[in-house]
């Protein structure tokens, strides 16, 4: 008569785990680093897995004021495969977390 109150229990326990092995996740995606590049790598960034922008670096061979336009074009290149990159590193994180999780399909997190 009282086993319900057994999974009860026992089902809080388990969401009460899985809500800090999220929080937990959710930290690391601060940690975790995908970096960019475009121009044959001249152009590098670095952004978090939750795509915050990190690190610029540029190889100083294209410094000229005829090509600042490219410089820049090649900024915003490198930053989002840097970005895609990241997004890509979440999603693996993520989905170690919620493996086993009966979750809708194409549901993606972080949320």
């Amino acid at each position: 008569m009282f086993k319900g109150l057994g999974d009860m229990s026992k089902l809080m326990k388990q969401a009460q785990e899985m809500q800090q092995k999220m929080a937990d996740a959710q930290a690391r995606l601060e940690e975790i680093e995908a970096e960019g590049s475009a121009g044959a790598g001249m152009v590098r960034a670095v952004v978090s897995a939750k795509g915050l922008l990190k690190r610029v670096s540029i190889d100083p061979s294209i410094f000229s004021a005829e090509d600042r336009e490219v410089v820049e074009d090649l900024i915003v290149a490198a930053v989002q495969d840097a970005q895609e990159k990241g997004q890509e590193k979440a999603q693996a994180e993520m989905a170690s977390v919620t493996e086993g999780m009966p979750l809708p399909p194409g549901m993606k997190l972080p949320f």
